[in-house]
């Protein structure tokens, strides 16, 4: 179960946010094989002043249309998966809703399956009891 949390600067439209969210879901279907239901997503809003970045860095040129993804999901999947989700995310927002390449920040943060609670308390993940 991917948590997403979606940052970007204030003013854009419910549907281009709502497109963002999509291609992000989609990709993570595609290239973590997330079950299509298995979709919890935070959205959050900047005022400019509260949304700071480095224009430049690592010699990406980037503008204020700038999409920073934060993923938390299992800790068990390899880099070439990782990298093909981070393909995944930039080809299907580049798409729609049109985002430049450039502004598709993505990191991930890996979780073990001990560290997922999807309700009534218990580890979710976790199916020998006696280990905990």
């Amino acid at each position: 179960m991917p948590l997403v949390q979606i940052n970007l600067i204030k003013g854009k439209s419910p549907e281009y946010i709502r497109a963002v969210a999509d291609g992000v879901h989609q990709a993570l279907v595609e290239a973590f094989n997330v079950p299509a239901d298995d979709r919890f997503q935070l959205i959050h809003q900047y005022d400019e002043s509260s949304f700071i970045y480095d224009a430049n860095y690592f010699g990406i040129h980037r503008t204020s249309d700038l999409v920073i993804i934060q993923i938390s999901a299992g800790n068990w999947r390899d880099i070439p998966t990782k990298e093909k989700l981070y393909t995944a995310i930039v080809n299907n927002l580049s798409k729609s809703p049109g985002l430049r390449r450039e502004d598709v920040m993505i990191s991930l943060i890996p979780v073990g399956r001990e560290d997922w609670s999807f309700g009534n308390g218990l580890a979710s993940y976790v199916t020998d009891r006696s280990k905990s």
